[in-house]
């Protein structure tokens, strides 16, 4: 398995590798031929290798392998950033060097499944950078990812899709979808707009005043 690599100044998304549960090798091929720049972090290097993957740049803080064994493990020319900060997740360490490094938007694969609390920081993260950089999360059964206000986009009829709160998101009002909210207030953990679907094929808008807001697209 093998990735393009043609870096355009991060303009195209970059991805990020993480170590929860893999996604479909259907959708990993997917998303890596639209993704140029490829990082891993650390835990998830063995799978990557694996599996055949040419990626960029490895990322962690290498508690389990040394930086000398990984230089055995990877091509010469592959980056390795050694991140031994344990006040950051190597998931916000990932995302804080796509942001310095100027990209623009960054595709996150293998984020969910397995640990609960490494899924919910993940996710929380989703809402922490994304003023920063555009964020999307993607797995065998959603495509999860922050929006802000004023959000709009095209979806086929009966897509399913759920707002999800991270905090309280007030005057939340919603356009094309079965269930639209009309100017409401929703707060996690007590009411979401979960398993909801887009009533026409065409533009669904969404606008609040304020709230971290997720859209997942989910599918079974």
């Amino acid at each position: 398995m093998s990735s393009h690599h043609i870096v355009r100044d991060g303009q195209e998304p970059a991805l990020i590798i993480a170590n929860g549960e893999p996604c479909s090798v259907d959708i990993l091929e997917q998303i890596l031929e639209w993704n140029p720049f490829i990082v891993v972090l650390d835990g998830a290097l063995q799978k990557v290798i694996d599996l055949g993957i040419k990626f960029d740049l490895v990322l962690g803080d290498f508690d389990h392998t040394s930086v000398e064994e990984i230089k055995q493990m990877i091509p010469p020319d592959t980056e390795i950033i050694y991140t031994p900060d344990q006040e950051k997740t190597d998931l916000e360490k990932g995302l804080e060097l796509l942001i310095e490094r100027k990209y623009e938007a960054v595709n996150i694969v293998w984020a969910t499944g397995k640990r609960s609390d490494h899924y919910m920081n993940n996710i929380a993260t989703l809402a922490r950078y994304q003023h920063l950089i555009k964020l999307v999360m993607v797995d065998n059964y959603s495509r999860i990812y922050p929006i802000n206000s004023g959000f709009m986009k095209h979806f086929p009829a009966h897509h399913n899709v759920s707002l999800i709160p991270l905090n309280k998101v007030e005057n939340l009002k919603t356009e094309n979808l079965v269930w639209n909210l009309n100017h409401q207030t929703i707060e996690y953990p007590y009411n979401t707009s979960s398993s909801n679907r887009v009533a026409e094929s065409g533009v669904v808008s969404v606008h609040f005043d304020s709230g971290h807001l997720l859209m997942m697209e989910c599918w079974d």
